[in-house]
């Protein structure tokens, strides 16, 4: 029996169901209404004007991609670093380093939260946004790894080798042979940190100020404190600036695997 119709058949309803409250969420943030309506009665831009003119929400939008950029340059540096490193360590010890780097992903974040909370509180960086980024470099770590060791895996490692063979020093090496080649994993893992930085709010509770509110977090308390229809502006925002980069780093790559099979 051939398995495809099915596949494809799942494909699509998982598909819908990732997408089907996004397509509830948008139109909702065009409406007129001072409650949350769907389908919207009236339509109208105020939950936007809100959103980028409300000091609570534009305060917060700015904190997120701060703290955004500072992981993902904090996790793409260290986890490049880490990928190389792992690429030249023995079967076993690689495999029980590897492990330990992406624990991030299995420990649940309420767990992890409590114990950064509980590290930050003694290092006194809890309630700053430079608290917060170092948390969400922890949490976007293994990713930029995964992406690295991937592009790693399939670099021919004669090359680096040749460098080094004709009098290139290890930092050349890097430079011009190794970097290049892994440059696309680096640059997806720098998108994934960015948008897991973005995205979480979890730890950002724990690590919150008045002075330090992530998006999520205002966002999170506008849904149980009050009834904040521009939340759903906020979520169509998050959306946009998630799957924006996302999109962007798969077209780049298609067009990059295309040009590469052509050769």
């Amino acid at each position: 029996m051939n398995a495809r119709p099915w596949l494809k058949i799942v494909s699509v309803l998982i598909g819908l169901f990732l997408t089907v409250p996004t397509m509830i969420v948008v139109p909702m943030s065009f409406s007129a209404s001072d409650t949350f309506r769907f389908p919207p009665a009236e339509w109208s831009l105020k939950w936007y004007e809100s959103l980028f003119t409300a000091p609570q929400w534009t305060d917060a939008i700015l904190n997120s991609l701060q703290v955004g950029l500072i992981a993902a340059g904090l996790a793409t540096v260290l986890g490049t670093a880490a990928a190389i490193g792992l690429s030249r360590l023995g079967e076993r010890t690689r495999g029980l380093a590897t492990g330990f780097l992406l624990s991030p992903i299995i420990i649940p974040n309420i767990l992890i939260a409590l114990v950064i909370f509980t590290a930050f509180l003694r290092a006194g960086l809890t309630g700053s946004l430079f608290g917060i980024a170092l948390a969400h470099t922890a949490l976007a770590l293994p990713y930029v790894v995964i992406a690295v060791s991937a592009r790693l895996q399939g670099m021919n490692p004669v090359l680096a080798t040749a460098g080094g063979s004709l009098g290139a020093r290890p930092w050349s090496v890097f430079r011009k042979i190794t970097l290049p080649l892994a440059l696309p994993g680096v640059l997806s893992g720098a998108v994934l940190a960015f948008v897991i930085s973005f995205d979480e709010v979890v730890i950002a509770l724990f690590l919150q100020s008045p002075t330090a509110t992530t998006l999520p977090v205002l966002m999170f308390n506008s849904v149980t404190v009050q009834i904040d229809p521009t939340i759903s502006a906020a979520s169509s925002l998050t959306v946009l600036v998630v799957s924006v980069p996302i999109l962007l780093a798969q077209m780049i790559g298609a067009r990059r695997g295309k040009r590469e099979r052509q050769r």
